[in-house]
């Protein structure tokens, strides 16, 4: 059972890649699932905000709660690794 700990844990890990470029994988139900790439932009204390470059010099910013990597909707792995910010 997830507890606030647990979600404290991923807050942490997220903070601690605060700045590091990460690719972005969202499960969108049935098999659709999209992949983007960004940086960690800024934390908050219920969600955090990665800056993803869309090309042609346009920028998004999206937020996401702890609870979606919790849930496992949203999977995020440091660019260049295999790591992987998850429940510990």
């Amino acid at each position: 059972m997830a507890t606030k700990q647990t979600l404290d844990d991923i807050k942490r890990n997220v903070q601690d890649c605060l700045g590091k470029r990460v690719v972005l994988r969202t499960n969108k139900g049935k098999r659709k699932a999209k992949v983007r790439e960004g940086i960690i932009e800024d934390v908050f204390p219920s969600v955090f905000i990665v800056r993803i470059d869309a090309g042609r010099e346009s920028e998004r910013t999206i937020s996401f709660s702890y609870s979606d990597i919790l849930t496992e909707s949203v999977e995020v792995t440091i660019s260049g690794t295999t790591d992987r910010i998850m429940v510990s």
